[in-house]
Parts: structure tokens; C-alpha cells; sequence
């Protein structure tokens, strides 16, 4: 659902509102909080791979794409270079808010289409 604040602006209602009052109302022990999603500076970026570092306090995700780069006239071996572009840094509660979320969606994808297999050649359904 859409609904506008008091300054006029369209908010949208987030799909996972139930489950966000709820974990709102668990941590807080207060009744429940709704939340609004402002997309009005909303940005969408691809990535292929992501690097992680992590801190004491918080953990560091750069997103970005690989590429694969061709040995040129001198041979060499291929290799792949990252290219992040995009760095996002979370506290570990929202670290881990994010994984259980994360996890959730994927067995939900799994159950319907198949489990997600990272080896390429396990992957090819023609001949190899």
C-alpha cells in the first residue's frame, strides 16, 4: 500500500511490514512500530560479487562486478578482477537481520525451483 506523510510525500508499505512490527515490538518490548520505506532517493545497482571485511563493531560489504580479464598478446594466465563499486556498512544486529532474511528467501526459491548449485558444470543441463 502507498500512503503520503504528513508533508505530502508517498511512502510505500514495505511487504515484510508484518514481520518488521513484530521483531519492532520483540526488541523494544513496546507496542508495535509502523514502518514506511521513502524511495525518493532510491538508487539500483548489479553485482556479481561481493568482498566482506569485518571490524569489532561493524562489517564492511563491498558489492561490485567480476571481470574476467583474457591474457593479452604476452600470454599470462587469465584472471578476474573486482571491481567494487558500491560499499555498505552494518552494525552486527542488521548484519544479522540481513542473513536471516537472506536465508529465508533462498529456501523459499530453492523449495520451488531446485536447489542453487555453485558449480557451473553441475549446473549445464546440455552436453559438456
Amino acid at each position: 500500500m502507498d500512503y503520503e506523510n504528513n508533508k505530502g510525500t508517498l511512502l510505500k508499505e514495505t511487504p515484510i511490514q508484518e514481520r518488521t512490527e513484530e521483531q519492532s515490538s520483540d526488541q523494544t518490548g513496546q507496542k508495535r512500530i509502523r514502518v514506511y520505506t521513502d524511495e525518493r532517493n532510491l538508487t539500483t545497482s548489479y553485482a556479481n560479487g561481493c568482498q566482506t571485511t569485518a571490524t569489532t563493531e561493524e562489517i564492511l560489504l563491498d558489492f561490485g562486478l567480476n571481470h574476467v580479464q583474457l591474457p593479452g598478446q604476452q600470454g599470462g594466465e587469465p584472471r578476474i578482477v573486482f571491481h567494487a563499486d558500491k560499499r555498505i556498512i552494518m552494525n552486527y544486529y542488521s548484519a544479522k537481520r540481513l542473513t536471516i532474511t537472506l536465508s529465508q528467501i533462498i529456501r523459499r526459491h530453492e523449495q520451488e525451483f531446485g536447489e542453487l548449485e555453485f558449480n557451473a558444470k553441475k549446473r549445464r543441463s546440455g552436453p559438456t
